[in-house]
């Protein structure tokens, strides 16, 4: 959050304060759990080289359901970038409704990737799709009957964020470019001329 906001707006001390805002968050507090589990033996996992081409996949289930009966939720994380793709589903659904809405929702967009069956996935991926189940948790306490009307959003969030271990969004990992932000409605690398501006207006209706 810090490091998108940033990128648009100066504040004294904000870093202090929006680490305190999340560390208060009741919802997120509800839905945190240990990441770190104790060490097991080490595997060999095949490294992907090109973007979607091996995915892991997880549920989200337990939620209420929505007025369109949606109560699970799919997400589809690439194991190279950990961009990842969120879809409302049902608990009735087969398996013909599930590669039907693989067909509609990813293939279009990235082909057909591999997802080799692991009784364990990797600890970054795990720790990837634990993450994402966070953020997908406090979006159904927040919205409730309605929380699939904002997956969309919370998938953007989610793949525009910054990653320190590759310094970048993912979303820029991805596509090769910087996305525009609803944090603010600039053009990418215009802040730099825009901030200036503003701070001076500030000044002069002081």
């Amino acid at each position: 959050m810090y490091r998108d906001l940033r990128e648009v707006y100066w504040l004294n001390g904000m870093k202090k304060d929006i680490g305190g805002f999340v560390a208060n968050c009741t919802n997120c507090q509800k839905v945190k759990v240990e990441h770190i589990k104790p060490g097991g033996l080490s595997q060999y996992i095949d490294i992907p080289t090109l973007k979607w081409e091996n995915v892991n996949m997880d549920f989200v289930v337990g939620l209420p359901r929505t007025r369109r009966q949606h109560d699970f939720i799919w997400d589809i994380v690439d194991r190279m970038k950990k961009s990842a793709h969120i879809i409302p589903v049902k608990v009735t659904y087969s398996v013909e409704d599930y590669a039907k809405l693989y067909i509609k929702k990813l293939v279009k967009l990235h082909g057909v990737a591999f997802t080799a069956f692991h009784p364990q996935t990797d600890g970054k991926a795990q720790h990837t799709i634990q993450t994402l189940e966070d953020m997908l948790r406090v979006c159904v306490i927040d919205f409730k009957g309605n929380w699939d009307d904002h997956l969309p959003l919370i998938e953007f969030a989610y793949n525009n964020r910054y990653y320190s271990s590759i310094s970048m969004a993912l979303f820029e990992a991805l596509y090769g470019r910087m996305c525009r932000s609803l944090v603010g409605w600039f053009e990418v690398g215009e802040f730099s001329l825009i901030v200036p501006e503003l701070v001076y207006e500030d000044i002069e209706k002081v």
